[in-house]
């Protein structure tokens, strides 16, 4: 079964290699990689076409993906972000799971990139374990999607309307049509770069929000969260003290992991 792999990008010349780097270590056969560009002016095309990436136009995340669904060939599509990366061989582990569980769309667990303990604590504890607590109430996803391509027709895409939090509203609408599961075989490595740029408290305030809104009112078709696709040049401090680098707490939980 072919897999047709999609990355939104917009000047991700840092993010992508990684990414793609990753993706060539998998050990897969029967795969391609469609990059879906919304307006590149770095070297993100360039490095794409050295790994040779297919290339269509895309726009904001939403409709990159879906532009890149419209010219796959694969019988699953795996939506990608740029800054997302996997493990040696973890695709092929979470292939296996997704056809012996017989799910028919799939997001992921997350590990931060780096070796800080307190942070995947952050991460195991606000984000890991509620999505796990409510796989089969309210469908989350964040990074990554594996889905069966006549579930993403069937589904009509991603709503190219949502200012925020697309990819989850399309799993919750992919679920009613299909077997939903969160595969567990494996973690993605995700960027703090939303984190970092933004501020810690100031981007998880917004998520909490946005997942409120999402859960009460639905999809957020209007732009109160002010969100900025690729805007992630600027770097901050963190906004909490013991996150910082070569605090005393940081070198603490580094040494005791």
């Amino acid at each position: 079964m072919k897999l047709s792999i999609i990355i939104p990008v917009l000047n991700e010349e840092n993010y992508l290699p990684p990414l793609l780097n990753s993706l060539k270590n998998q050990g897969l056969k029967n795969y391609e990689i469609i990059i879906a560009d919304g307006g590149s002016k770095d070297r993100s095309l360039e490095i794409a076409k050295s790994f040779k990436c297919k290339i269509v136009t895309g726009g904001l995340p939403a409709r990159g993906r879906n532009e890149g669904a419209k010219i796959a060939k694969g019988e699953l599509l795996l939506f990608v972000d740029a800054d997302v990366s996997f493990s040696r061989n973890s695709l092929k582990k979470f292939l296996e799971e997704f056809s012996k569980k017989k799910l028919d769309v799939a997001s992921f667990l997350l590990k931060p990139e780096g070796n800080v303990f307190f942070i995947k604590l952050l991460y195991d504890t606000f984000y890991n374990l509620p999505v796990l607590a409510m796989e089969k109430i309210l469908p989350h996803a964040t990074g990554a999607i594996l889905i069966k391509r006549k579930l993403h027709q069937k589904n009509q895409g991603f709503d190219e309307l949502i200012k925020f939090g697309e990819d989850t509203d399309y799993v919750r609408r992919a679920a009613r049509w299909g077997n939903f599961g969160i595969l567990k075989s494996e973690k993605i490595y995700f960027s703090q770069r939303r984190f970092e740029s933004r501020g810690w408290i100031k981007t998880y305030l917004k998520i909490v929000l946005a997942e409120i809104y999402m859960t009460l009112v639905g999809p957020i078709r209007s732009d109160f969260l002010k969100y900025r696709y690729g805007n992630y040049q600027k770097k901050i401090k963190y906004a909490f003290l013991f996150l910082k680098k070569d605090s005393f707490w940081q070198k603490f939980f580094k040494k005791n992991e």
